[in-house]
């Protein structure tokens, strides 16, 4: 959904020293520039982009948006992006993201706006559950002085100019890897071994593990290496009294590690209630054995997901409220609120063929 109030600006204006001085906006990705993606991503949410740059402009012309350099010269930072990109803006919001996040929402522009205006900020941070995302944010054109006059009075951080002004933090915890990005050339052969999440919703007694235990063996077949993340609604229990390893834990290891030729297991205890994300449990496996995760439960998740129906329930589609949903298996034809494949839910062998063009996709 587009938002007609705001202009967007990917920041590209940077030197990259992190990066030995390559402009990061046109490394690639999975055969596309970084610059490409977060253009993909944004520009279905609002009627404008622009892209700050200070190099590269004849590459960055290419892409169909406005290129603007900085007002002032010499590399100022991400604070002179800002100025920059509200100088340009033509609505009343400016939405900023970095030019080497590939992975941000695509309601992201909706979320910020939504409640920047309930807190009546004039300010909105993303915050992915661990720490600030400074350079992602809605900011009001209106602010545009104040900018300017912190710039020419030398300041420099992005963080000590928000301070001045009201600012909400939107949570975006529920986004895993929304907000990774390339500071050094390891983190994008990073992103390129991340292996894709594909989620399965579903209400309760809908059958989601018994349609995971005939896709796995079916994929695995097909040689594709998989991962499964499962969300527990309940205390559980891996390890039984008198073995040796749960007598270690209950003794008060905070962390029990067990291992053998055939397999081995981290159990971690943690504060009752203390829920781990989906990006916390993502980065414990090995993504480099990984080309698909499959995750059961973690409904809320903005991650691409099939929605499993069975209409004898008497339950809403979830599709109707959740855009990340890219397809349904239902047990009847139903009708649909939007175009999405549909599959048999208890014929599974044509879900694995569209599982597998979404892998390879």
């Amino acid at each position: 959904m587009q938002n007609p109030e705001i202009t967007a600006v990917i920041l590209a204006g940077g030197q990259a020293r992190r990066m030995g001085g390559v402009d990061k906006g046109w490394m690639e990705l999975n055969g596309k520039p970084l610059i490409r993606h977060v253009q993909d991503i944004i520009s279905p949410q609002v009627p404008r982009v622009l892209i700050n740059a200070n190099r590269s402009l004849d590459a960055y012309s290419t892409l169909s948006c406005p290129v603007i350099a900085d007002l002032d010269a010499g590399y100022q930072g991400p604070l002179m992006g800002i100025a920059t990109g509200l100088q340009h803006a033509t609505d009343p919001w400016g939405l900023f993201v970095p030019c080497d996040s590939p992975y941000l929402p695509r309601n992201l522009a909706e979320r910020m706006l939504e409640q920047a205006e309930k807190e009546g900020a004039d300010i909105a941070v993303a915050h992915d559950g661990v720490r600030l995302q400074s350079v992602v944010a809605l900011i009001k054109r209106d602010l545009l002085e104040s900018v300017k006059a912190d710039l020419a009075a030398g300041g420099r951080k992005v963080e000590r100019w928000y301070a001045k002004h009201r600012v909400t933090q939107v949570d975006f915890s529920d986004h895993p890897e929304a907000f990774t990005n390339v500071n050094h050339r390891d983190d994008l052969a990073g992103l390129q071994k991340m292996p894709k999440l594909l989620g399965f919703a579903a209400w309760s007694g809908t059958g989601k593990t018994t349609l995971l235990k005939q896709l796995i063996p079916r994929l695995k077949s097909r040689g594709v290496r998989l991962g499964v993340i499962k969300h527990a609604h309940h205390k559980f229990d891996i390890d039984h009294p008198g073995k040796d390893s749960y007598e270690l834990r209950k003794a008060g290891a905070d962390q029990m590690l067990i291992s053998s030729g055939q397999r081995w297991a981290l159990m971690v205890e943690q504060d009752q209630g203390d829920q781990p994300s989906l990006n916390h449990l993502l980065n414990r496996m090995d993504h480099e054995l990984l080309d698909l995760v499959l995750v059961e439960g973690f409904r809320h998740n903005a991650i691409p997901k099939i929605e499993l129906h069975r209409a004898s329930l008497g339950k809403p589609l979830l599709c109707e409220n959740d855009e990340n949903i890219i397809a349904i298996a239902a047990d009847t034809v139903i009708e649909l609120p939007r175009d999405l494949p549909q599959f048999d839910l208890n014929q599974p062998e044509s879900l694995v063929e569209f599982i597998i063009q979404y892998k390879n996709s």
